[in-house]
C-alpha cells in the first residue's frame, strides 16, 4: 500500500464518499484510486471556488463532509472565498491539497508560493491544518481530519499530501472512531439561562448553527412557548427550516440602521449558536453593535458546543413540554401581473416552490424581498449561499446541495453580478443532471453598492462612480451562457412570463435556468439610512 491509497482508505472509512475535485499533477494518484471504484462519487469543478461552495453547499444537506481536491497554494487560494462562507456557516470539510515533493519544495520551482508555505495560507480558512512529512503519517492525518471536521457544528480542515507521500510505501490508516466528541453545556449555564427567561424582561432567543434546522426550531419553539421569549435568527444562515408549519422565527435585518430599530426594545438576548449581531462593516459615527447599549447578552451554547442538546437540557430544565404556538401559515397570494420586480419573483416563487424542496438564497439586493415573500411556501430548507458575506457562493451551493440531495428540488436564487464569480458552476450542474432551476436576477448593477456609495458621497453621484457599479456596458447574457453550459435557458422580463417559466422549471427535472429582468428601487433604503446618519 501508498500513502495515497491508504489516505484514500482512512476517508471512505470515515463513511466520505463524494470528492469536489479541480485535480492537477500533485493529485493524480487519487484520481487514480478514485477511478478505480465506486465507492466514491467524483464531481468535476472548473474552477476552485466552486469546488469549495460546492463542497459547503453538500455538507450542509448531507450533515457529513465531502472532500475536495485542490492542486497547490494557487489553486488552494482560488476556493478561499467559499472556504470562508463555509467556516462561518460551521460546515464540515476535509481539503486535500497537492503539493511538490518534499524534498522539491526547496528547489522552489514555479507552484512553491512566494511568502510561504501552503500551510500559512490554509490556516487563514481552517480550524485544523497538517501536512504530512512522511507517505506513513497521510492516512492517519486524514482519519484526523475527518474526525475533526465533525467537531462542534462542522470544521474545515486542510490537509497539504506532497507527492511523495502519496507514492511511497505507507502502512494502512486505522479505521477511525467516529467524530471526536463535542462540548455538552455545563449545568450552570443551563441554570442561569432558566433564571434569566424567568425574569420578565423583554427576550430574544438568537439562534444559529443547528438551533435553526427543524430539531433546534421545535426545541427552541417549546422554550420560548414556555418562557414568552421571542425567537431570532442570526442574518445569514446557513441552513434554515422553514415553510408551512414550521415554527417560526424573525430574521435579523443586515443594514445596521434597520437593526437598531428591530432589537430597540429587547432587554436581553441569549445566543443559541450565534455570535453578537454586529454590523457587517464599520461606518463613520456609527455604532458597530446591533443591540442596544442596555441590553444583557449572554450565551447558552456557542457553535463548538453541542447546541442541540443544550436546547433539550434547557427544555428539560425549564419543563418546556407543550409544542410550540407560533407557526407558519401556508401564503398563497395572487398570481402577479404587471413589472417583473423582486416582490413578484418572490411571490410566484412562494406559490410554486414545491414541498421539500431547498432554496438557495444569494439574491443580493433583492434578497428581503425574496425572503419575505417565501416565508409563506410549502416546507423547504432555506440556505443563505454566503454566510461570510464573500459573493459568489450561490450556484456552488446549489450545486453541492443537489448532489446530497438528489430527490429534492434546488431552486437558486442568484444575483447577476456575484453569480459571474462562479458561473462554471453551470457546467458542473449540467454535467451531473442536476435538479437545479436557477433564477438569475437581473438588474445589470452591482445594486447594494449604490446604498453604500449613498453613505459616503455628497451630491449626485458621478459617470465615473456609477460606472464602477453597473453591469450594462455590455450586459451579460445569461441565456446564452447557460446554453453555452448545457443548460437549458429562458429570458423573462414580466411577472406573468416569470410565473409561467418557473412553473414549468418546477414540473421538469434536471437544470433549467431562467434570467429574471427586474426592477428595482433602492431609493427608499438610501433615503432610510441618510435619516439615520442626520
Amino acid at each position: 500500500m501508498n500513502g495515497a491509497q491508504s489516505l484514500f482508505k482512512a476517508l471512505t472509512n470515515a463513511g466520505i464518499d463524494t470528492c469536489f475535485a479541480n485535480p492537477g499533477t500533485s493529485e493524480m494518484q487519487l484520481v487514480y484510486e478514485m477511478g478505480k471504484t465506486d465507492t466514491v462519487r467524483a464531481v468535476l469543478c472548473l474552477q476552485e471556488n466552486v469546488v469549495t461552495g460546492a463542497a459547503d453547499g453538500y455538507a450542509r444537506m448531507a450533515g457529513k463532509p465531502a472532500f475536495t481536491l485542490l492542486h497547490v497554494g494557487s489553486g488552494f487560494a482560488n476556493g478561499i472565498a467559499n472556504l470562508h462562507n463555509a467556516g462561518r456557516a460551521n460546515t464540515p470539510i476535509v481539503n486535500i491539497v497537492g503539493a511538490n515533493a518534499t524534498y522539491h519544495q526547496p528547489n522552489f520551482p514555479e507552484h512553491e508560493l512566494i511568502g510561504g508555505k501552503i500551510t500559512e495560507l490554509a490556516r487563514a480558512v481552517s480550524h485544523w491544518t497538517r501536512e504530512a512529512k512522511s507517505a506513513a503519517e497521510l492516512g492517519l492525518l486524514g482519519a484526523e481530519a475527518a474526525r475533526y471536521a465533525m467537531t462542534g457544528s462542522g470544521k474545515i480542515c486542510t490537509l497539504i499530501a506532497p507527492t511523495n507521500c502519496h507514492w511511497d510505501p505507507a502502512p494502512e490508516a486505522p479505521v477511525t472512531a467516529g467524530a471526536i466528541p463535542t462540548l455538552r453545556v455545563a449545568p450552570e449555564t443551563l441554570e442561569t439561562t432558566a433564571a434569566l427567561l424567568s425574569n420578565g424582561r423583554k427576550t430574544g432567543l438568537l439562534l444559529g448553527a443547528h438551533a435553526l434546522r427543524e430539531e433546534g426550531l421545535e426545541l427552541a419553539g417549546k422554550i420560548a412557548a414556555k418562557t414568552g421569549a421571542t425567537l431570532l435568527a442570526e442574518t445569514f444562515p446557513a441552513r434554515l427550516a422553514r415553510g408551512e408549519g414550521r415554527v417560526q422565527v424573525q430574521l435579523t435585518p443586515y443594514f445596521a440602521e434597520m437593526a437598531r430599530q428591530f432589537f430597540a426594545d429587547y432587554e436581553q438576548m441569549i445566543l443559541v449558536g450565534a455570535l453578537p449581531p454586529v454590523s457587517t462593516f464599520a461606518y463613520q459615527g456609527s455604532p458597530t453593535h446591533k443591540l442596544p447599549p442596555g441590553c444583557n447578552t449572554c450565551s447558552l451554547a456557542s457553535p463548538d458546543h453541542d447546541v442541540l442538546s443544550a436546547l433539550k437540557d434547557l427544555a428539560k430544565l425549564l419543563g418546556a413540554s407543550r409544542k410550540a404556538t407560533v407557526r407558519q401559515q401556508r401564503e398563497k397570494p395572487k398570481r402577479p401581473t404587471g413589472t417583473l420586480k423582486a416582490s413578484t419573483v418572490g411571490q410566484s416563487v412562494g406559490l410554486l416552490l414545491p414541498e421539500n424542496s431547498i432554496l438557495v438564497d444569494e439574491g443580493a439586493t433583492a434578497g428581503l424581498e425574496l425572503y419575505t415573500y417565501t416565508a409563506g411556501a410549502a416546507q423547504h430548507d432555506y440556505l443563505y449561499s454566503i454566510p461570510g458575506a464573500a459573493i459568489g457562493g450561490g450556484l456552488p451551493v446549489a450545486l453541492g446541495a443537489a448532489v446530497a440531495c438528489p430527490d429534492r428540488k434546488v431552486v437558486a436564487l442568484q444575483a447577476d453580478g456575484s453569480g459571474m464569480y462562479t458561473n462554471q458552476a453551470l457546467w458542473s450542474i449540467a454535467r451531473e443532471n442536476c435538479n437545479v432551476t436557477i433564477v438569475v436576477l437581473k438588474n445589470d448593477a452591482y445594486a447594494i453598492l449604490n446604498v453604500e456609495l449613498a453613505r459616503v458621497r455628497e451630491g449626485d453621484a458621478t459617470a465615473k462612480m456609477q460606472s464602477l457599479l453597473e453591469l450594462d456596458r455590455p450586459s451579460i447574457n445569461w441565456v446564452k451562457l447557460g446554453e453555452s453550459m448545457g443548460i437549458s435557458a429562458v429570458a423573462v422580463n414580466t411577472a406573468e412570463d416569470f410565473h409561467t417559466a418557473f412553473k414549468k422549471a418546477m414540473a421538469q427535472t434536471g437544470p433549467r435556468l431562467i434570467e429574471a429582468s427586474i426592477e428595482q428601487d433602492l431609493q427608499p433604503v438610501i433615503d432610510l439610512i441618510l435619516r439615520q446618519q442626520s
